[in-house]
């Protein structure tokens, strides 16, 4: 079992940053897969950002070169920083993690994400 307490949303003016934080509740160590997922109100979740334990992250095209995702194995944490907040940002932001060894996935409750145009 994992769970995942996300923090950090909140509503922000287009052009601003925010930053979201996910602590999970085992040593990141044994999670292979860290990474954001968002859903926008009547649409699909969808990828935001990944990152393995070791490896380089995933983007979604639409972030690339905006939002920075990054892990702190010494405290649990994966990490978004998003800058250039754009009014498409807006969203639920999920936090999400794969153990090894695990065949399901892991899911944070979701922080809200408001960007005002």
């Amino acid at each position: 079992q994992v769970q995942l307490v996300e923090s950090g949303g909140g509503l922000v003016q287009a052009g601003g940053s925010l930053r979201l934080s996910c602590t999970a509740s085992r040593s990141t160590f044994s999670i292979d897969v860290m990474g954001w997922y968002r859903q926008a109100p009547g649409k699909q979740r969808e990828l935001v950002a990944t990152i393995r334990r070791v490896g380089t992250p995933n983007y979604a095209d639409a972030v690339k070169g905006r939002f920075t995702i990054s892990r702190d194995n010494a405290k649990n944490t994966v990490i978004l920083q998003m800058n250039s907040l754009e009014a498409d940002d807006t969203a639920v932001y999920y936090c999400y993690a794969k153990p090894y060894g695990f065949v399901r996935d892991y899911w944070g409750q979701g922080t809200q994400v408001t960007v005002s145009s």
